[in-house]
């Protein structure tokens, strides 16, 4: 079989009341160059069952326990065919089913390490509203949603996350890819619904700590202490606000 432009890869965790919206917006992608391969952690709700539902459009599905969300999602990266990996993770789901043809006309036949863009979230009223991203940059945090971003998948072999890192293995390894001198190449769409319920939203504080962890391990000199130094007053007001 052709090989597929991209992978999916949904991680999900007993979200039962969330999963089948994001598998809806991947399975009714016109786009058709995909293959999608959800990874449940071992969901003991229903979780299991729903995405039992959908065999039929999925390319693979594995169940098994892990030790958080970047296990899991090189997990995800190993079984993966495409030629570039997105994560719509549980509760995320594309903006609409032109998404994945909207990206590959985009970028055409360039080969870019990195593609990404923005992302829709809902403020506080429900109103869907727009999160931008920024252009390339070493940065103190990331510039772009996870969710918006379509990666080289033999890339994400080579640099897998860094499952030290619980919150901030993803800003590690952009920050590690740009600073390698990867390609990187912003779309100005948005690309993802993204929910906005999840860890990252939830443990703020845990997750400035580890990007300050990762900046002291991946940048040097003076550049290290830009960084530290646009980081910290956003750590400290947090803590603050506890």
């Amino acid at each position: 079989m052709k090989k597929p432009l991209f992978s999916v890869i949904t991680v999900v965790f007993n979200d039962e009341r969330k999963i089948n919206k994001t598998i809806e917006s991947v399975v009714s992608q016109k786009n058709k160059s995909f293959e999608y391969i959800i990874i449940d952690g071992g969901s003991t709700d229903a979780t299991l069952s729903i995405v039992q539902n959908y065999a039929d459009k999925i390319t693979q599905i594995l169940s098994e326990s892990d030790e958080g969300i970047y296990q899991a999602m090189n997990k995800g990266v190993r079984l993966a065919n495409g030629e570039y990996i997105i994560f719509m993770n549980s509760g995320d789901t594309f903006v609409n089913a032109d998404i994945l043809n909207n990206v590959q006309s985009s970028f055409g036949s360039s080969q870019f390490d990195v593609v990404y863009g923005d992302v829709l979230k809902f403020d506080a009223e429900g109103t869907l509203q727009t999160k931008r991203s920024e252009p390339p940059k070493n940065s103190h945090r990331m510039y772009f949603c996870h969710q918006s971003v379509f990666v080289k998948t033999e890339l994400l072999n080579k640099l897998p996350f860094d499952e030290k890192y619980k919150m901030s293995a993803d800003f590690k390894f952009f920050k590690q890819a740009y600073n390698q001198g990867l390609i990187f190449y912003q779309l100005h769409f948005p690309t993802t619904i993204f929910d906005q319920t999840g860890i990252s939203k939830q443990q703020r504080i845990k997750g400035l700590k580890e990007n300050i962890e990762v900046i002291k391990e991946c940048d040097k000199g003076l550049e290290k202490l830009r960084l530290l130094a646009r980081i910290y007053p956003s750590y400290l007001s947090a803590r603050l606000r506890q």
